[in-house]
């Protein structure tokens, strides 16, 4: 590998630079030690890509755009001792990463990019798409939006007769085990799209994605509505951390 990629290029980096450490060095000149430890973490994850790499040496490729002339690796420990894992940091809510020394705009604005663009790649690959022939996709899509969320989320997948999704709309935010859902309302949004069916998605922060009795009542007053509506409510997907649960396929629906 004879030169870095223009991606990673110093110069390209924001005008918005955020502090790891307090002590300062000198202007105009980056430490040696600190550009040849960044040559070589990019030049693994280029040719080894990012499967091998530990989540605080990712997480120190994503700090290197926001902080150009400080050792990241302190705060990227800082991150991982706080929120316990790649995923985590990048879902964190925004005030609780700014809690972090060494937090501001930069590291902030790097790590909700990220977050982005991962749910953005996953959500293409469902919407407009067979929910039937791409159910794995589906799945990969709510882990990736909702397993490592710290609070509450209720989304709706709304389907045509075809059973392609057609919209992907989050009705509520909650608390870390209580979210409010209005079954009256989620109906009437599946009329205003012209949907056939709808799928109900909502994650548990504790990991467990055992169904509460409120979340087996509240379906099953969103399935009456569905019901007297002539709409069909194909399923409840209940997300926890490593895994989810099916109302379908568990016998709840």
């Amino acid at each position: 590998m004879t030169h870095e990629p223009n991606t990673f290029a110093e110069s390209t980096l924001p005008l918005l630079l955020d502090e790891a450490e307090p002590v300062p060095l000198p202007a105009g000149k980056v430490p040696s030690y600190l550009l040849d430890h960044r040559k070589r973490l990019r030049a693994r994850f280029m040719q080894g890509g990012a499967d091998p790499m530990p989540d605080y040496e990712l997480l120190e490729l994503v700090l290197f755009r926001a902080i150009p002339r400080r050792d990241v690796k302190p705060l990227a420990r800082r991150l991982m001792d706080r929120f316990g894992d790649f995923n985590r940091v990048l879902t964190a809510p925004i005030e609780r990463l700014r809690s972090i020394s060494g937090v501001g705009d930069a590291v902030v604005t790097e790590l909700k990019l990220v977050e982005a663009s991962a749910h953005r790649m996953a959500r293409a690959r469902i919407i407009q798409q067979n929910v039937v022939s791409s159910w794995d996709a589906l799945l990969d899509y709510c882990h990736t939006t909702m397993a490592h969320r710290e609070t509450e989320q209720f989304r709706v997948l709304y389907l045509d007769r075809k059973n392609v999704v057609i919209a992907d709309e989050e009705q509520a935010k909650g608390t870390v085990d209580h979210v409010p859902v209005y079954p009256r309302e989620v109906a009437k949004r599946a009329l205003e799209l012209n949907a056939s069916a709808l799928i109900l998605v909502h994650n548990h922060p504790s990991g467990d994605p055992t169904p509460s009795q409120a979340d087996i009542a509240m379906t099953d007053q969103i399935n009456n509505a569905c019901q007297a509506l002539g709409l069909v409510l194909h399923d409840h997907l209940i997300i926890g951390k490593s895994q989810e649960l099916s109302f379908r396929g568990d016998g709840y629906l």
